[in-house]
């Protein structure tokens, strides 16, 4: 099995590093390129790991399917409770008006 995938994986992987540590405009050209170089080593994989990948993609992508089916029906039933007729007078009481506080940001710089 040939590893010639690992030498654009690990570039990916420190390019991908120091985009998450980096702020100015060379981050964003060095997340650029580690994306790119992680898409290579997925291209020169070998067979055996290609097929690993998919197997634990498709396993947690079933897991986090039953995660959200649990939370949406918990959302569902919350929403059948509130619009009861007793919980309805209640909720047409509460006042509407909530002010909200715009924050503006540019390059993590608040002003």
């Amino acid at each position: 099995m040939a590893l010639f995938f690992l030498i654009p994986l690990f570039t990916g992987l420190v390019g991908g590093y120091i985009f998450k540590k980096c702020t100015d405009e060379i981050g964003h050209f060095i997340g650029i390129f580690a994306l790119v170089c992680i898409v290579l080593s997925l291209v020169l994989a070998p067979w055996q790991i290609l097929l690993l990948l998919l197997i634990c993609t498709l396993m947690t992508t079933k897991k986090l399917l039953q995660q959200n089916e649990y939370k949406m029906n918990q959302i569902s039933e919350e929403q059948e409770e509130l619009n009861s007729g007793e919980n309805r007078e209640q909720i047409l009481s509460q006042p509407q008006d909530a002010e909200v506080e715009i924050i503006r940001k540019y390059q993590h710089i608040i002003y």
